[in-house]
């Protein structure tokens, strides 16, 4: 069975649709991550009028805390949490990257000390495949190392090595009567022989889809679009291609711009509770002092409910008052403009504009009004 249809390409750039168990999710796609089953500061009726059909949670946590056979006994995630589109998680292995002391890698899996109350867990392939069956996602990522930035080329070695091993005994652990779709993780940190190696090991191997892993760890930017160019060209055009962790808008287009289909990233509603608001025209800190007595909204014309009901004036009331209402309007703000993003790269891509629509919008939003920088990335 496919998983992704290709309906539009507009030189690397291309459109379609990913097929889920719950629902058809139109490509390229960004999801905002529900980590522990749930988008900060949003219900999951919100993110539905904000056109969101896509989520991210991360298994590692879900089975520490409430426990993945606890969710598989209300229905899966779907049923537990009540979200009714699809879901995607994460295995674990950016929490091996950054838990360091807390965890120790062997050949067998990875042991972990619980960041919640100090108790000791083994993970292995076969058991995070476990997880992710029980809390139901329509999409499971394969166990990995992600290596940090800057890494020995012997120890990178050893991870590409072993992150291999890893996803042959994942694709071996999977249930033959799941629905799940199981993606393979490229690695490979920055050294351009291994990337290549790690992607030729794992797009040998029969995963549903392909993701570019262990980027956005400390690298100059330059350098992770490096890593990605270098693998890009042998990821097969009939499978999904997903960018991991990365979610400035200017990384989305140039993700796009080199065939990619779906993104992930906390930045949106982390910046949000920040007081870091997207518009066209570059990204603002709402808790400027300018901002005291503005009238107008974040953005002229956006249609969130956010901007169609209060001034800047008051969301920076709110921020500096610290009131947890800011959480949740900076949010429907913040994910509302990624998810109308998207939808315009989608239009241009179909419509064989992308190329106009990359660079008016490069020319617009950084040369805009930003005043903050990115405080999570590298942005």
């Amino acid at each position: 069975m496919k998983t992704i249809e290709i309906d539009h390409i507009d030189g690397a750039a291309r459109s379609g649709r990913l097929i889920t168990g719950h629902g058809t999710i139109e490509t390229p796609v960004f999801m905002p991550v529900g980590t522990q089953g749930v988008v900060k500061a949003m219900t999951h009726g919100q993110l539905k009028e904000l056109g969101v059909t896509m989520i991210l949670s991360n298994a590692y946590h879900l089975y520490l805390r409430p426990g993945d056979e606890l969710i598989r006994r209300m229905g899966g995630l779907h049923g537990f949490s009540g979200w009714d589109g699809a879901i995607l998680t994460d295995s674990g292995g950016y929490q091996i990257f950054s838990l360091g002391v807390l965890r120790e890698i062997k050949e067998d899996g990875v042991l972990f000390q619980s960041h919640i109350d100090g108790s000791r867990h083994f993970l292995t392939p076969e058991k995070m495949i476990r997880v992710q069956e029980n809390i139901g996602a329509d999409i499971a990522m394969c166990l990995d190392e992600c290596v940090s930035y800057p890494s020995t080329f012997e120890y990178t070695r050893e991870s590409v090595e072993l992150t291999t091993r890893w996803a042959r005994r994942c694709l071996e652990a999977r249930s033959e009567e799941g629905r799940q779709r199981l993606f393979g993780i490229i690695q490979g940190g920055f050294y351009p022989e291994l990337r290549l190696r790690s992607a030729e090991e794992i797009l040998s191997l029969d995963f549903d889809g392909f993701a570019i892993g262990g980027l956005s760890v400390g690298e100059p930017k330059s350098l992770m679009w490096d890593m990605v160019d270098t693998v890009g060209d042998l990821m097969p055009a009939g499978k999904p291609r997903y960018m991991m962790g990365i979610g400035l808008p200017e990384d989305l287009l140039e993700g796009v711009k080199r065939g990619i289909d779906m993104f992930d990233c906390i930045i949106p509603t982390r910046f949000a509770r920040n007081g870091s608001l997207f518009t066209w025209d570059g990204r603002i800190n709402i808790k400027n002092a300018r901002f005291t007595d503005d009238e107008g909204p974040v953005e002229e014309g956006c249609s969130c409910y956010t901007c169609r009901t209060f001034s800047r004036a008051y969301l920076r009331h709110l921020v500096v008052s610290h009131e947890l209402t800011s959480f949740y309007l900076n949010t429907i703000h913040n994910v509302y403009f990624y998810m109308e993003l998207m939808k315009k790269i989608r239009n241009a891509i179909s419509s064989g504009t992308f190329d106009r629509f990359y660079h008016d919008f490069k020319r617009r939003y950084e040369g805009g009004e930003s005043d903050d920088r990115c405080s999570v990335c590298n942005g």
